[in-house]
């Protein structure tokens, strides 16, 4: 039963991703990306309430439900902040990889068909767990509206102004601002993330991916730092937003 939601889920993300850069390609803004994304969210909510009843706890035990996890995160934010801050074309970015996530966790092997139960809980643990999936969240949307910017520049480098895309798009400047405030956003989850799993029950010495985590936390410190500090040209940041979040993505298979 949790695979069809799954495949529910993913075909849902996928009829966003295609309806809206049919779409774009035309030059038109389309409502219904957000309506397909609204349906695949709820799928994957749904979904997860049943892996989370399988397992006990929080469902994070295995690779396919930190894709599962993470395409519910991206897409809780999505559209929290693509209202917010008037990006509704950030859902045609957002569906391809949110489609792509789901679609990973479809692999044969990626998830556990029978999952072990658990007896025991650690709230700290639980948490650590919850903030960094959020925290992924808010830091790929930034790299998705990271690559809008990219876009953008890149059809006005070409003066390209009659592409549905340029059409569509918000202005540079307001890209940047959602850029920076979404790495500021996810960044701070990320903190508490780090926090808490500091606080976890563990061995004496810190699991990999918790290193890992740590290393993650302080690249994004220090771009932030540096952007604060003396300021970075728009495309770099867009960049580095992308580039750190793709290799953030290296993370899931020390889970």
């Amino acid at each position: 039963m949790d695979i069809w939601m799954l495949i529910i889920a993913t075909i849902l993300a996928a009829a966003a991703a295609v309806q809206g850069a049919s779409y774009v390609h035309r030059g038109v803004r389309s409502r219904w990306t957000m309506v397909w994304m609204l349906l695949s969210f709820m799928a994957q909510l749904v979904l997860l309430g049943m892996r989370g009843e399988m397992r006990g706890a929080c469902p994070l035990g295995d690779t396919g439900e930190a894709m599962i996890f993470s395409a519910w995160s991206l897409t809780l934010l999505y559209l929290m902040v693509g209202s917010v801050f008037r990006l509704s074309l950030l859902g045609v970015f957002t569906a391809p990889l949110v489609a792509f996530l789901l679609a990973v966790a479809l692999i044969p092997g990626m998830l556990d068909p029978n999952p072990p139960h658990v007896d025991h809980i650690d709230p700290w643990g639980e948490s650590h767990a919850a903030f960094s999936v959020l925290a992924y969240g808010a830091l790929g949307l930034a790299a998705v509206a990271g690559m809008m910017f990219l876009a953008l520049n890149r059809r006005l480098k070409d003066a390209d102004m009659q592409n549905g895309l340029f059409k569509n798009l918000p202005p540079v400047r307001e890209l940047n601002r959602v850029v920076m405030r979404l790495l500021v956003l996810g960044f701070s989850i990320l903190t508490l993330g780090i926090i808490c799993g500091l606080m976890m029950e563990r061995a004496e010495t810190l699991s990999t991916h918790l290193i890992v985590a740590v290393f993650q936390w302080l690249a994004y410190a220090v771009l932030l730092f540096i952007e604060w500090r003396r300021g970075m040209p728009p495309r770099k940041l867009s960049l580095a937003a992308v580039i750190l979040f793709i290799l953030s993505l290296l993370i899931f298979p020390l889970l």
